[in-house]
């Protein structure tokens, strides 16, 4: 089975928060020449959590016209309203999204029937194919392994997750779990440096944010994996270990991803939704560090 690296893209806003549509087009374009497998657009990482309905239909609309057919295609269609998600995955799959992710409902700390409840009244009401987010750093739960098995007998559309847990038993239980009954479900780590478990253990792969920054170097990553080529997996794990420190750059590390594509001469505009707030001086600092550590600069 080929493991792919997906890249959940930052958002690129105008200095007065609307959506930049050249400025995603150029983020789109870098990541597809630099060879990973797909892009998700209004993942985390695509802060789709501060966005309105119509700002989120407008990127649907930019990233369907750039990317749908030159790489795979997902978009974040998360909202805690079950009806809105729906409205936003039909949308993205009219648009010609190959799927769409959804984050569990946040906020509280939902039990495995609350969260088997929404997933059921999405997975109804969305025409295509759903991939389940599973981020319990951020939603204060986590989705099982039995849940996920649940939904996936119940819905032939729910095709996949993206497991971001640093515990990769996580993610190991869920191929456990859910692979015997359903060999072609598809498991995605959330954390790039989870890439070379994943891998191992039969996954799909990974979906993660540092490959906004370097996408070549993930890609080769896969490359290698794919290729048996154990060496290079081990040499870009080492770069990727030092990469992850700019997740502690700033939290979350959307504004340091950003500062780094200019860093690198991505001209972009480093606008961040409220309330986070872009690099202070030290903070750069500390991140230009690191991109000269892996050879960026």
């Amino acid at each position: 089975m080929k493991v792919k690296y997906i890249t959940p893209v930052v958002t690129i806003f105008t200095e007065n928060g609307g959506i930049d549509a050249e400025g995603n087009k150029k983020i789109y374009n870098r990541l597809i020449d630099g060879g990973v497998d797909g892009i998700v657009v209004m993942g985390s990482t695509g802060e789709f959590f501060a966005m309105t309905m119509e700002q989120i239909k407008e990127l649907i609309d930019i990233s369907a016209a750039c990317c749908a057919g030159r790489t795979e295609l997902y978009i974040g269609t998360s909202r805690m309203i079950a009806e809105e998600t729906i409205e936003l995955g039909n949308y993205a799959i009219e648009k010609g999204a190959d799927g769409v992710m959804i984050i569990s409902p946040y906020y509280f700390q939902l039990p495995d029937e609350s969260i088997e409840r929404y997933y059921d009244i999405v997975a109804e009401g969305i025409k295509g194919d759903i991939f389940l987010y599973n981020y319990p750093d951020i939603t204060g739960h986590s989705i099982s392994a039995q849940t996920v098995l649940n939904l996936v007998k119940k819905h032939k559309n729910i095709v996949g997750i993206k497991d971001t847990v640093p515990m990769v038993s996580h993610i190991r239980s869920i191929i456990n779990t859910v692979r015997p009954q359903f060999p072609d479900f598809q498991v995605y780590g959330g954390f790039d440096d989870t890439f070379p478990f994943v891998a191992h253990a039969g996954g799909n792969g990974c979906i993660g944010g540092l490959s906004n920054i370097m996408p070549e170097v993930f890609s080769k990553w896969a490359e290698a994996a794919n290729n048996g080529d154990y060496a290079e997996v081990s040499r870009i794990s080492q770069k990727v270990n030092i990469a992850m420190e700019i997740c502690g750059v700033s939290s979350p590390y959307i504004p340091a991803v950003k500062r780094a594509l200019n860093i690198l001469g991505v001209e972009i505009s480093e606008y961040v939704k409220p309330p986070f707030t872009t690099l202070n001086s030290v903070q750069e600092k500390k991140l230009k560090d690191i991109m000269s550590r892996i050879g960026l600069i």
